[in-house]
């Protein structure tokens, strides 16, 4: 089997490169050959006899999707976007990127006779826009409130057509926030949360601009990794032609998560959190929906963390060694 992970130089595309690399297989399928590319090219990670070739390139100049594509993959993974707050400013390189490469991509494996293979999307919950109930379905209708949500839908959207057509065999996840994502902080809204437990974790101070009463929808790193394997292996004959689904995660307010940070870290890596409100962020949060059934992906074998306790901890584990620093343990 042979894998191509575009946006591997990204904290996820990064994890799944490693992941495959240690295991040198994908649902019990072996893994002959590896190709990462980024817009920068990403690192190769240690592996025995698999062979790892690395690209820094950008998916939307001419003859990029053609030449990742030119040993015909059996296993497509793609992570590679323009995130949503630049896709947002800058309009033209949100389209050209987040939709454009993609329906170029489509176009290129299309042209190739017999070949059908496996594409795994990364795509978002923000395909979806207020009003939310409660508790989202799988039957709530897609309606982006950004150019991002717009760009992933109609990517999503292409997917299932190129899937029903036979080009590709494709499946979308729809994907929670991801924390705690390591790293330095970033001036996304929604970096704060992975921030208010990363900083503390490491001793160091972090700033909370929401209320503690804000809720929200998560998944570790470690379980979107393992969205990905699992897609990539899974049998997609239940989905018929929906193609998309919202992946399971676990909804806690901010005020949940300072609980599970004290439980693991004690009161110290609490006392590094300050409260520094900031009305747009807060704005910007609070359109967002607060949970999801994920009744379908859950029924599919996908699989996330149901405490906040587990994510911290797989941070720990990941990203400090299993150590916190000192004056932020319990």
């Amino acid at each position: 089997m042979k894998i191509l992970i575009l946006g591997a130089g990204g904290m996820i595309g990064r994890r799944i490169a490693a992941a495959v690399a240690e295991a040198g297989t994908i649902g019990g399928q072996g893994v002959t050959a590896m190709t990462l590319a980024d817009i920068a090219e990403p690192p190769v990670p240690q592996a025995g006899g698999l062979s790892i070739a690395a690209h820094g390139l950008d998916l939307s100049e001419p003859g990029a999707v053609e030449r990742l594509l030119a040993d015909r993959p059996d296993v497509i993974l793609h992570l590679a976007a323009v995130v949503s707050g630049e896709a947002e400013v800058d309009f033209d390189k949100g389209y050209r990127v987040n939709l454009d490469a993609m329906r170029a991509m489509l176009d290129a494996i299309r042209a190739v006779p017999d070949w059908c293979p496996r594409l795994v999307y990364a795509s978002s919950l923000a395909v979806f826009g207020p009003p939310f109930p409660d508790r989202i379905d799988d039957d709530f209708a897609p309606l982006p409130a950004t150019s991002y949500g717009a760009q992933k839908l109609m990517a999503e959207i292409l997917i299932s057509d190129y899937s029903r057509k036979g080009h590709v065999d494709g499946v979308s996840l729809r994907l929670p926030t991801i924390c705690i994502r390591p790293g330095a902080p970033n001036r996304a809204a929604s970096g704060f949360f992975s921030g208010i437990l990363r900083e503390p974790l490491a001793g160091l101070p972090a700033a909370l601009p929401v209320p503690e009463s804000t809720r929200h929808y998560f998944a570790s790193p470690r379980a979107a990794v393992g969205f990905f394997l699992h897609a990539a292996a899974m049998d997609t004959a239940p989905l018929g032609h929906r193609r998309a689904l919202n992946m399971p995660g676990l909804s806690a307010t901010v005020g949940e998560v300072i609980a599970a940070l004290r439980s693991v870290a004690g009161d110290a890596a609490v006392a590094l959190i300050r409260p520094e409100p900031d009305p747009l962020v807060a704005t910007i949060v609070g359109g967002w929906g607060m949970d999801y059934t994920a009744a379908r992906a859950r029924d599919l074998g996908f699989t996330a963390e149901t405490r906040f306790e587990d994510i911290i901890a797989a941070h720990v584990e990941d990203e400090l060694g299993g150590r916190i620093a000192k004056g932020a343990g319990a």
